[in-house]
């Protein structure tokens, strides 16, 4: 009979160990359940919207800003979005500590409110893009593209490049779209 009770106490204790080792595990890992879309480990797919900035060495200032948000899963999410991404020179041209206000946990929603307005829910691929054409954003305030030939521009800011994505399209841009003043 003790060694059934000793048995059972250190089943027990083995089991309660391992329990405390899944929730720590499941804390430290972001694809345990409860972890969001861009948790979702996947090296073979087209890399969604966010994934194209996280593999950018240009756009390392806009993940964090996307981070700061807490917009990543939002973003990996199915869209179909089209994302205008300002280069990390882009935020280099704002003003001194700018973005490190923005990223202060106390400024989310200013800085949602920027990020915001750099989406816009459907996809509007080049070809599609006319000049003058009117984007109302995930802000709900309008950005203005323009095109003459190739050359394109989102609120007078240049398009440098153009990513497809798993949902939807990323325009790289120069400058970082400022929302209208409220």
């Amino acid at each position: 009979m003790k060694n059934l009770l000793i048995s059972c106490f250190v089943l027990l204790l083995w089991a309660g160990c391992n329990d405390a080792a899944r929730q720590e595990t499941a804390a430290n890992d972001p694809a345990s359940p409860g972890a969001g879309q861009s948790a979702v480990k996947d090296d073979t797919s087209q890399p969604d919207v966010v994934r194209v900035a996280v593999n950018s060495p240009e756009h390392t200032t806009l993940v964090a800003a996307l981070k700061a948000a807490e917009y990543v899963d939002a973003l990996s999410n199915a869209g179909p979005f089209t994302v205008f991404a300002p280069i990390n020179a882009a935020f280099d041209k704002l003003p001194a500590g700018t973005v490190e206000s923005l990223l202060k946990p106390e400024s989310k929603d200013a800085l949602r409110n920027i990020l915001e307005y750099h989406v816009f829910v459907g996809v509007i691929k080049e070809e599609q893009v006319k000049d003058g054409m009117t984007l109302n954003q995930v802000n709900l305030e309008n950005i203005t593209l323009n095109k003459q030939g190739d050359k394109i521009t989102v609120n007078g800011s240049n398009v440098l490049g153009v990513v497809k994505a798993s949902n939807g399209i990323v325009y790289v841009i120069d400058a970082v779209l400022t929302p209208p003043a409220q």
